[in-house]
C-alpha cells in the first residue's frame, strides 16, 4: 500500500478547509503519492465508498445531519477487505471524542487547528501501517481458520463412522455388541480419540485416549496415536502388551526438548462368546460397568493398579485385568473432561463419585439416552456452560452373549 498511489477521501462540509487539506495531501506527493477526492456530507462519502473503495479517509467529526462517529459505524459494516483506514478530524482537542473514535475503529485523529504537513504525514503513515498490519493479520487468521477447519475435519474422520456388527452379517440393531458415542471437543482441535476394532466374529477391541492439552500440538499427537493404534493392531488382543508397545513407540516420537507430552488411555477387549472382558489402563479414568441385572454400577479395578500415562516412562509396562459381563450390561468409557466440571460458584467438581451415581440413576435408559442424560446433568451442574475440556464418551452394550456360537 505504501509503495503505490494511495486513494484518499476527505469528508468535510467546509469547502475552504477541505481545499486546504487537499493541498496539504498533494504536497506530500514525493513521499506519499496520493489521489484525493472530496465529499461534503456523509451520504456523498458513503456513495463514494460504494463506487470505489479508498485506502484512507480523513473524516470530520461534525457533518450535516450526522457526525463522524456514526459514519465510522457504517464504515465498519463494509467488508474487511474494502474498509479504509480512518483518521478523525476534530475542531477542538476534545479527548473524549478522540477516544470514542478510536474505540469505533479510527486509527488516529487530528485537530483541524493544528493540521500541517508534519502531523498529517505522521498520522497518514501510522494509519496506513496499522491498516496494512490489520489486513495481514486478517489474512493470516483466515488462512489459519481454514487450516483449523481442515484439521478438525481430519480429526472427525478418524472417528468411526460405522461400527462393526457381531456376527458380521447382523444389522446394527441385532448385533450382539452395540456402540454409542458422544464426542464434544472443547476447542476446534481436540485431544480425545477412540477406536473400535473387530478381532473376530465375537470379540472387539476398544481403545480410548486423552492427549494432554489442546490445540495443534495435542491434535498432532492424537493423529500419531491413531497411526500407532493401526500399527499395533496385531497386539490388540492383549491389552497390557498393546499399551506397553504403544508407550514405547510414542516415547520415540516425542522430543524431550519440546516439553512434556503424555496421553492417558484404556484398551479393552470384549468377547461375547466367553462373556469376558480383558482390559488395561494407562493413567486413564476407569471405565464404568453398568450391571443391568442388579442395577449396580462399578468402576473396573486393576489388581496391579493403573499404569502411568503413556509418554512418561519408556520402560512402563501395563497389566491386563479381567472381569465378566452379562447380557444387557453396558461398559462406559470416557475421558476426564466429562466429570472435571466445576460448579459455577467455584465449588466442588462433579467428580467420579457423582458420575457413578448419575450412571446408576439413569441406568434404566437405553445407551443413547443414557449418554445424553449424563451430558445434560453435568452441564446443568456446571451452570449450563459448555465443557471446558474435551469430552468423549463411548458406550459398549452387551446386547446378548453368543456362548456356543448362538
Amino acid at each position: 500500500m505504501m509503495d503505490n498511489t494511495i486513494s484518499m477521501l476527505i469528508v468535510d462540509d467546509d469547502p475552504v478547509f477541505a481545499a486546504y487539506a487537499q493541498q496539504l495531501v498533494l504536497s506530500l506527493h514525493d513521499e506519499l503519492p496520493c489521489t484525493v477526492t472530496w465529499a461534503d456530507t456523509a451520504e456523498q462519502a458513503w456513495d463514494a465508498l460504494q463506487i470505489a473503495p479508498q485506502d484512507l479517509v480523513l473524516l470530520d467529526y461534525n457533518l450535516p445531519r450526522t457526525n463522524g462517529l456514526e459514519m465510522l459505524n457504517r464504515i465498519r459494516e463494509l467488508p474487511a477487505e474494502t474498509q479504509p483506514a480512518v483518521i478523525m478530524l476534530t475542531s477542538s482537542g476534545n479527548e473524549s471524542i478522540a477516544v470514542e473514535a478510536m474505540k469505533r475503529g479510527a486509527l488516529d485523529y487530528l485537530t483541524k487547528a493544528d493540521l500541517d504537513v508534519a502531523p498529517l504525514m505522521r498520522a497518514v503513515r501510522s494509519a496506513l501501517t496499522q491498516k496494512r498490519l490489520a489486513n495481514q493479520v486478517a489474512l493470516y487468521n483466515t488462512q489459519m481458520q481454514a487450516d483449523l477447519d481442515m484439521a478438525r475435519r481430519l480429526q472427525q474422520s478418524m472417528l468411526p463412522e460405522v461400527y462393526p456388527s457381531f456376527p458380521p452379517n447382523a444389522s446394527a440393531e441385532n448385533s450382539a455388541i452395540q456402540f454409542v458415542h458422544r464426542y464434544l471437543p472443547a476447542t476446534e482441535l481436540a485431544g480425545d480419540f477412540f477406536s473400535v476394532l473387530r478381532l473376530s466374529d465375537t470379540a472387539v477391541a476398544v481403545f480410548i485416549c486423552d492427549v494432554m492439552g489442546h490445540g495443534i500440538r495435542s491434535a498432532l499427537i492424537t493423529a500419531m496415536m491413531r497411526a500407532l493404534v493401526d500399527g499395533e493392531a496385531p497386539r490388540a488382543s492383549d491389552p497390557g502388551a498393546f499399551l506397553s508397545a504403544m508407550n514405547r513407540r510414542l516415547m520415540k516420537l516425542i522430543r524431550p526438548d519440546e516439553g512434556p507430552m503424555f496421553a492417558t488411555a484404556c484398551h479393552l477387549i470384549l468377547n461375547v462368546a466367553t462373556g469376558m472382558v480383558h482390559y488395561a489402563i494407562a493413567g486413564h479414568p476407569r471405565p464404568l460397568h453398568l450391571q443391568r441385572g442388579t442395577g449396580e454400577v462399578v468402576a473396573l479395578t486393576s489388581a496391579a493398579g493403573a499404569g502411568p500415562a503413556m509418554g512418561l516412562f519408556e520402560d512402563a509396562t501395563y497389566s491386563t485385568n479381567l472381569t465378566e459381563v452379562s447380557a444387557g450390561d453396558l461398559l462406559l468409557l470416557f475421558t476426564d473432561g466429562l466429570f472435571e466440571v466445576a460448579a459455577p460458584d467455584g465449588g466442588d467438581e462433579f467428580g467420579k463419585r457423582r458420575l457413578l451415581d448419575a450412571v446408576k440413576w439413569h441406568g434404566h435408559l437405553p445407551p443413547e439416552a443414557l449418554c445424553d442424560a449424563l451430558v445434560g446433568e453435568i452441564r446443568e451442574f456446571g451452570g449450563g456452560a459448555d465443557f471446558a475440556d474435551d469430552v468423549c464418551i463411548l458406550g459398549v452394550q452387551v446386547a446378548r452373549l453368543q456362548r456356543g456360537g448362538d
